[in-house]
């Protein structure tokens, strides 16, 4: 089978979260079990540099408001698949964000931006691009491709399947009805059973809409999204496609998350853990941390939103040093999380550090070298950082939410007895909750047979992509009869 991923980031070239790292690890492991996996991006700066090989496949004109459109294919960096890349300078020679302008407000049109993305798609679906490969399958990401289902259901005499996956439900990618004029969108499609949402048009539900088949990256998020409360307002539209939803785990890919990783200070294993503490005290050193502290160290590398539970860790962060403990935090988001996390550093020169924005290799060294990873949100649709987390023998501390509530087992009497617990789990998003695990963990910790009882445990799990890649390949198999 011809599988085309249709996605707006990847690793290492373009990332904002853990949509590029799925990005970068699946078609990958789809490739490893036969299937002929190709990837689409928008020609975004960082992926026009970071391309391998690149050569014009053709000329596709002026479209979607840039004068100037041409599709190229080469290869990706580090795996060497083939990857299409729509060049179209006046829509994506932009550096930053990929999403959102210097001004802090999304790009004005990012319609236009991420719609071409999902015609591209089509348009290699239909054959009229790339004669020499043409997918059977399009697999599009989030709301930036949501439009490609509905531009390949526009011509019915196209057969290929169409999966949509959502990686996060709150992000919808919605826009002013208009707009539909500047994307070739026939009126038709735009009502409640089509793309409109609310009076405005929602490339997520066009997705969720026209697509064949849908996923998410979790088990316990592909029912949390048939909610109310999970569901940002399309759980009508989940329920309605409830036989065509799946929750399909993320993976990680373990040649980059490692704990004999380059990146981190010192090597160590799951049967020797000595260079856990080497990796500690350098990234106490790092961070300008005290060495004596007598509790754990605990980490954050997350956006710092509400979503992520930030606000709630900020209440609890008092309680979290009257433990004696320390924390790292590595991440940006609300203006007014990051000064908060700024001012509890300043106030608490030693105990407290805090380094605003992202930082690739960092985030790698906080892994190895911190006990606890906080990851208190209040939704999670699958998370990665608690699975690298794992690996480096790092004890998650976990709202039992998504995939977090999927991946994480608590650290409870009898999970202990069973050898099955790998962190921590709380089950309100309140501080309080929060508060009172920390307290739990910090206890915990002084408990070394225990914590490397734990840690091992974390270590041995295997979340790696053979098996989410092995349910991926059945999906698609599932749509070929129907279009025999």
């Amino acid at each position: 089978m011809q599988i085309l991923h249709v996605a707006s980031e990847i690793f290492p070239l373009v990332k904002t979260g853990g949509l590029a790292d799925v990005v970068s690890a699946l078609p990958p492991a789809l490739a490893k079990r036969g299937l002929d996996a190709r990837v689409l991006l928008p020609g975004l700066p960082g992926v026009l540099r970071g391309m391998v090989g690149l050569k014009p496949v053709t000329t596709i004109g002026p479209v979607f408001s840039a004068a100037s459109v041409r599709l190229l294919l080469g290869r990706l960096p580090d795996s060497g698949l083939p990857a299409y890349v729509i060049e179209a300078p006046f829509l994506y020679r932009r550096d930053g964000n990929p999403y959102v302008a210097p001004d802090g407000n999304d790009w004005i049109d990012n319609h236009r931006r991420f719609g071409l993305l999902g015609w591209v798609a089509a348009h290699l679906a239909s054959g009229e691009l790339d004669p020499d490969w043409v997918p059977d399958v399009v697999h599009a990401h989030d709301w930036h491709a949501g439009l490609a289902s509905a531009y390949i259901a526009q011509n019915p005499a196209l057969m290929t399947g169409t999966v949509y996956t959502i990686h996060n439900m709150a992000f919808r990618g919605i826009f002013a009805m208009d707009c539909h004029h500047d994307l070739g969108l026939p009126a038709r499609k735009l009502t409640p059973l089509g793309m409109e949402f609310h009076g405005k048009i929602s490339f997520m539900k066009a997705g969720l809409v026209y697509s064949n088949k849908i996923t998410t990256v979790s088990p316990t998020y592909a029912q949390e999204i048939c909610t109310p409360e999970f569901g940002c307002g399309l759980e009508g539209v989940m329920r309605d496609r409830g036989r065509d939803l799946s929750g399909i785990l993320n993976g990680v890919d373990y040649a980059i998350w490692r704990p004999d990783d380059p990146a981190i200070a010192a090597s160590y294993s799951a049967t020797d853990l000595g260079g856990k503490q080497a990796c500690k005290r350098a990234l106490q050193a790092e961070f300008g941390l005290s060495p004596s502290a007598g509790g754990p160290l605990f980490a954050v590398v997350s956006r710092l939103t509400s979503q992520k539970g930030m606000d709630m860790l900020l209440a609890a962060l008092p309680d979290l040093l009257r433990e004696g403990a320390q924390l790292v935090v590595l991440g940006s988001g609300d203006a007014d999380l990051e000064a908060g996390f700024r001012y509890a550093a300043s106030v608490n020169p030693g105990n407290v550090a805090v380094h605003v924005g992202y930082d690739e290799e960092m985030s790698h060294r906080i892994m190895a070298g911190a006990d606890v990873l906080l990851v208190p949100s209040r939704f999670e649709p699958c998370g990665l950082t608690q699975l690298y987390a794992l690996r480096y023998g790092t004890l998650p501390l976990v709202r039992r939410v998504g995939g977090l509530a999927d991946t994480v087992v608590d650290a409870t009497q009898e999970n202990l007895a069973a050898d099955r617990a790998t962190g921590f789990v709380f089950n309100e998003p309140s501080r309080y909750a929060l508060s009172a695990r920390i307290q739990d963990a910090c206890a915990f910790y002084r408990d070394a047979a225990a914590w490397a009882q734990v840690q091992r445990c974390g270590m041995a799990q295997d979340f790696s992509w053979d098996d989410s890649a092995a349910n991926y390949e059945a999906l698609y198999r599932s749509l070929m009869p129907a279009r025999a």
